[in-house]
């Protein structure tokens, strides 16, 4: 039986991007917690609707490691309806397993809707509490955990067992939305044993409870964030700051990594291309350097087209892209 270079656990959904024009993004002076509004009350008209089938961030993750010439597989489970049914379809055109996909009759397949305003998304999530069980994974270079349900808690304590007795696999965890939700002690085998953590600066504070006061420089606050969410156990953290570039710690130096230049057209998708490419070229045995100086252009690529999966790309594109690379693009250390 095969053993996979990156196996991708986490829910599969199905997203309906729903592009909107008739709405109003608000934000605070410094660009952050911003809000999207419409008229409450009223008939809000939209220009189009689009649907995406098998996304979600492992999904992505397994997608973006076979455009990358891995073998990829994802654990998940799927409804008893047409939303399932395309979803193994696709899986299977981007050369993703599905030997370890499950089927539900109880619960539908996951459907999400996405606010899609300017370039920005806002998205409706709902997780279907399927069972969750590990089947038989046998021995893959990477576990990739992302997002779950809020009823999955043992399920990572199942997961941090099995790779507690197979210590040869590393693990990447990029938590979902409930999972930052169900905090970092009831998951923290699952952080103690990450050997590459993904997240964004927002989630940071949500993860560690915080949202510092003091006055310091932007790149002073996410080292320190990167520092604390070490101390949770990850080898390697990796926090993104959207069009401001990405930030790594690996324990003893930090590094910054600028975007690769481009004019977005939507946004979703681009910490999932870019985390999951970090992970895939370290599967490759690139350095985290390397690593970092890769993901960007997979985060590039996918913003330039609807959904997550669409601008994936191959590595041969990849080595394109980096052989343009305008002078300036390279991993910075900061610390």
């Amino acid at each position: 039986m095969k053993n996979y270079d990156i196996l991708a656990i986490g829910d599969i959904v199905t997203d309906a991007f729903i592009r909107l024009s008739d709405a109003e993004a608000t934000c605070d002076i410094d660009n952050e917690n911003c809000r999207l509004s419409v008229r409450f009350g009223d008939k809000v008209p939209y220009d189009f609707v689009e649907v995406v089938k098998a996304v979600g961030n492992s999904a992505n993750a397994a997608v973006s490691g076979a455009r990358l010439g891995l073998s990829t597989a994802l654990i998940a489970t799927i409804g008893n309806d047409q939303n399932g049914k395309d979803c193994l379809i696709e899986l299977e055109k981007n050369k993703v397993s599905t030997e370890f996909i499950k089927t539900n009759t109880e619960f539908p397949t996951n459907y999400h809707y996405v606010l899609w305003y300017e370039v920005e998304r806002t998205i409706l999530v709902k997780h279907a509490p399927f069972p969750y069980s590990l089947p038989d994974i046998r021995l893959p270079k990477w576990v990739y955990l992302s997002s779950m349900g809020e009823n999955s808690v043992e399920y990572h304590e199942e997961i941090a067992n099995y790779l507690e007795v197979h210590p040869e696999i590393k693990l990447a965890f990029q938590p979902g939305t409930f999972q930052i939700k169900l905090g970092k002690e009831k998951l923290k085998s699952i952080y103690k044993r990450s050997d590459i953590f993904f997240c964004n600066v927002e989630e940071a504070e949500r993860i560690l409870g915080k949202r510092d006061n003091v006055v310091v420089s932007k790149e002073e606050k996410i080292i320190n964030l990167m520092q604390e969410v070490n101390q949770l156990g990850p080898k390697i953290v990796v926090i993104t700051d959207g069009i401001n570039g990405a930030y790594a710690y690996d324990g003893t130096e930090a590094f910054f990594m600028p975007i690769y230049p481009h004019d977005p057209y939507e946004r979703t998708g681009a910490g999932d291309a870019f985390a999951s490419t970090v992970v895939a070229m370290l599967a490759k045995d690139k350095t985290l350097k390397e690593a970092l100086a890769y993901a960007p252009i997979n985060s590039m690529s996918v913003v330039r087209d609807i959904g997550a999966q669409k601008g994936l790309l191959a590595m041969e594109e990849m080595e394109k892209y980096m052989a343009s690379a305008p002078i300036d693009y390279k991993v910075k250390k900061i610390k």
